[in-house]
């Protein structure tokens, strides 16, 4: 598992690297997905698989849906959205493809080789999580509605500016 560890966070911090240096916004969630999903990958193999769901399903999701949001947003015209579909290029694609297949492999590795010990499985209800989230955890819960909220509000400014023109 060291071993699947250690790729998913090379992997991680690669498509992380791609993610801010990136100029296109669409090339750029490309490398945050699969950033996203290589984060899900660590957590999993260090146990947390609880964690490693909420990675995907809230922030992979979430950020995907909210990008689309702002894209519908900001209206772009007929111009914008043809340079957008000449640059969506198998080219383009490669890198994240890529780094996707690697977390793949991952995947498959570990679910023939299946070196995880069986855990004894115990549910946990809403209580426990909000228990959990807003007691130790909460300044950080508060620090990051507080960042969804920025974001937020600067969709919604960027896409009043736009539709008036500039």
């Amino acid at each position: 598992m060291n071993a699947l560890f250690t790729l998913a966070a090379i992997v991680a911090v690669v498509s992380t690297t791609m993610v801010v240096t990136r100029t296109v916004a669409v090339h750029a969630l490309l490398y945050l997905v699969v950033s996203l999903l290589a984060v899900a990958t660590v957590f999993f193999t260090l146990g947390a698989a609880f964690a490693a769901a909420l990675e995907v399903i809230i922030y992979a999701g979430a950020i995907m849906i909210l990008f689309v949001f702002v894209v519908m947003m900001l209206n772009l015209d007929r111009g914008d959205a043809e340079r957008e579909r000449a640059w969506l290029t198998p080219r383009v694609w490669a890198g994240p493809a890529l780094l996707a297949a690697v977390l793949a492999g991952e995947l498959l590795y570990a679910a023939i080789a299946g070196h995880g010990e069986i855990v004894s499985a115990q549910e946990v209800g809403p209580v426990q999580v909000a228990l959990a989230l807003f007691g130790p955890y909460l300044l950080a819960v508060e620090l990051a509605s507080l960042l969804l909220l920025a974001g937020l509000i600067s969709a919604y400014h960027l896409g009043r500016d736009s539709g008036r023109g500039g």
